[in-house]
């Protein structure tokens, strides 16, 4: 992965905010071709900003769900592609029985409450990980939001729910190796493309910016083959607090890199001079 950097966001009234919203089409070409395809972001602090509000933690998840709304608000005003949030891994299990009984109530409920919108805005929904482990209500919640919005034509919102990276890997793994035992392949046509056709969101561009917040400085697991050659940026923002000025300052932060992919900086510069 590539270089990282924390940063602090910028403060700024709601207001200000929604004054300085813009639309795709009125961004110059220079500041659409910075701008990333794929942001991930791995939504941390929820536990620790309800704490600091002397509230319970699922206090802070619902405070989240805010954060959510502007994130995926700010990536469809700018024409972002794709928009993958990490909101439950595959560890988050380990976590106390009634923290994560609330946690599965609240995605079912925000699924029901936010799905209409989502439609309306034409963002396409899409859950990524193993969703086996769900309740039978909240698989079928589910199912029905990702229906509901399948024809839909603007941002991407991936949704990792019980998702791990190294899951993910291996179960794209497991698949060639049934395709290989069934004589469907050879194992000598196994190629990393043939690997990633397999993985989740495979039809989507790579991860370009990875965000996290909360603090800190790793990646937990989280689109671990998809973010290989990602800009990461660490901020101390818990979640709740991430608005959209929060957001902006992150892909200003990804605008101001020079991204090599294994060039030089002399033979990108020669690129750009052509």
């Amino acid at each position: 992965m590539s270089s990282t950097v924390g940063y602090e966001p910028k403060t700024q009234s709601s207001a200000d905010i929604e004054s300085s919203e813009i639309l795709p089409g009125q961004l110059s070409d220079v500041v659409k071709q910075s701008l990333p395809k794929h942001v991930a972001i791995i939504m941390d602090g929820n536990g620790r900003w309800a704490q600091q509000q002397g509230k319970p933690r699922v206090f802070g998840h619902k405070a989240g769900v805010k954060a959510v709304r502007r994130a995926v608000s700010v990536a469809s005003q700018l024409g972002i592609e794709s928009l993958t949030l990490f909101a439950f891994s595959s560890e988050n299990w380990r976590r106390p029985d009634k923290e994560v009984s609330l946690l599965m109530e609240l995605f079912f409920s925000v699924l029901q409450r936010e799905i209409k919108l989502l439609h309306n805005n034409q963002v396409r929904l899409n859950i990524i990980g193993d969703i086996s482990r769900f309740s039978a209500r909240l698989q079928k919640q589910i199912d029905k939001a990702q229906q509901q919005t399948a024809g839909n034509t603007g941002l991407v919102l991936n949704v990792a729910a019980n998702y791990g990276g190294r899951w993910d890997i291996l179960q794209a793994a497991q698949k060639l190796a049934d395709k290989v035992a069934q004589g469907e392949i050879e194992s000598s046509d196994l190629t990393e493309e043939t690997l990633n056709q397999q993985l989740c969101m495979n039809e989507q561009n790579e991860v370009d910016l990875m965000i996290r917040t909360g603090g800190d400085y790793r990646i937990s697991n989280f689109i671990l083959w998809q973010a290989a050659y990602a800009e990461l940026v660490f901020t101390e923002t818990l979640w709740p607090d991430f608005n959209e000025q929060a957001f902006k300052d992150a892909l200003a932060v990804f605008a101001s890199r020079q991204r090599r992919f294994g060039l030089t900086g002399s033979q990108i510069e020669e690129i750009r001079a052509i």
